[in-house]
C-alpha cells in the first residue's frame, strides 16, 4: 500500500458500493466549521509560538500560518526550523474548551449504519479526538484513532502518514473512503484509490479560514463535496 500507487483517472468519480473502511478527519469534519472550535486551537498555537520564539503575537501569527501552509502543521515547521520538542506544544494547543460541541445523535446513527469499519485519521492528538467524540457522543462509533503520535509526528498531507495508517489498520485503499475538510489532504488518498469526500462549510455560515483552506472543491482528486455530513451519509446508505 504505497502512496506511489497508480492514480485513478482524473475524471473518475467513484461511488461507495465497495467501501468497507470509512476514514474520517476530526476537526471541522465531524463537527460544524462554524463552531470555530479550531479558532481556539489556532489562538493557542499563536500564543505558543510567541512565547517559544519570543516574538510579538502578530509576528507569531505570520510564522504560524507560513509553517502550517508549508509543513502541514505549525508544529512540524517549529520542529524542522527550530528543533522544538513537540510534547509541550501538543499539550498546550489542545487544552481548549470543548463545551461548544453538543451531542449529535443523528450523525452517530448515520455513522453506525455505515457497513464496515470506521476510523479517525487526524493531525491532532488522541486525547483531543476522544474529547471531541465524547462531547458529540459518537465515541462508540469508531474502532480507533490514528493521531499525530501514531504518524510519528508527520502530518497529513505527507504520503507516509497515509501509508502508516493503511499498514497499521490493514486497510485496502480501494475499499475505503476518506472524509476531509481540506482538499489538499485528499490528494494522496485519491492517488491510492480511496473514494474522497470534501466536507465544506455551509455558505450561509461565517467561518474563520484562510482562502487556500477553502479551495480545491473542483480538483480532480475531490470526488464528492458536501456541506452536511449527516445528510450525505444517509444518502450513501440509502444508495447501497
Amino acid at each position: 500500500m504505497s502512496a506511489q500507487a497508480e492514480p485513478l483517472p482524473a475524471n473518475s468519480r467513484p461511488g461507495f458500493q465497495d467501501v468497507q473502511n470509512w476514514v474520517f478527519d476530526l476537526d471541522n469534519t465531524l463537527y460544524p466549521h462554524d463552531l470555530n472550535l479550531w479558532q481556539q486551537i489556532d489562538d493557542k498555537i499563536k500564543e505558543f509560538i510567541s512565547n517559544f520564539l519570543k516574538i510579538p503575537k502578530d509576528e507569531a501569527f505570520r510564522v504560524q500560518k507560513d509553517y502550517y501552509k508549508r509543513y502541514g502543521t505549525s508544529m512540524r515547521g517549529l520542529m524542522a526550523e527550530h528543533g522544538m520538542s513537540p510534547d509541550d506544544f501538543l499539550e498546550h494547543v489542545h487544552a481548549i474548551d470543548h463545551s461548544p460541541l453538543l451531542p449529535n445523535p443523528e450523525l452517530g446513527a448515520a455513522i453506525e449504519r455505515l457497513p464496515g469499519r470506521k476510523l479517525i485519521l487526524t493531525n491532532g492528538t488522541r486525547k483531543h479526538a476522544e474529547a471531541v467524540m465524547r462531547r458529540l457522543e459518537i465515541d462508540h462509533c469508531f474502532e480507533d484513532v490514528f493521531d499525530i503520535a501514531a504518524a510519528d509526528l508527520d502530518p497529513k498531507p505527507l504520503p507516509q502518514v497515509y501509508d502508516r495508517f493503511l499498514h497499521k489498520h490493514g486497510v485496502e485503499p480501494r475499499r475505503a473512503a476518506m472524509f476531509e475538510d481540506l482538499a489538499r489532504n485528499l490528494e494522496v488518498p485519491h492517488t491510492l484509490g480511496m473514494t474522497t469526500v470534501l466536507v465544506v462549510p455551509p455558505a450561509t455560515r461565517e467561518v474563520f479560514r484562510e482562502g487556500w483552506e477553502l479551495e480545491g472543491r473542483e480538483a480532480p482528486h475531490v470526488h464528492h463535496v458536501t456541506d452536511d455530513l449527516t445528510a450525505f451519509l444517509n444518502r450513501v446508505i440509502a444508495g447501497r
